[in-house]
């Protein structure tokens, strides 16, 4: 057996990351797969990968319903194929 532990940098191939802060990549993702998307407004906080055939990500927001002034947390999942645009494939409130 291995004594050898994982840093923070290093992944398992298809684990998902540890959350962390947004990259401007990861932005443009969320950007791109949410433009168009009306009524709940989501704030990104933090996001998790995983490399599949294309990326995975979970990306931890707030979300609210302007101009309400109800705010709860939310996990928009969206997919990033190797070609092609993202896309989000589910929504989960917390």
């Amino acid at each position: 057996m291995s004594t050898n532990t994982l840093n923070e940098k290093e992944t398992v191939v298809g684990g998902w990351s540890p959350y962390h802060p947004l990259t401007a990549q990861d932005q443009a993702v969320f950007d791109q797969a949410m433009k168009g998307f009306v009524g709940v407004k989501y704030t990104p906080n933090t996001v998790s990968t995983q490399v599949v055939a294309g990326t995975n990500y979970r990306f931890k927001c707030t979300a609210s319903m302007p101009p309400a002034l109800v705010v709860w947390e939310a996990i928009v999942e969206i997919f990033q194929p190797i070609n092609g645009s993202p896309h989000v494939i589910g929504i989960i409130r917390l």
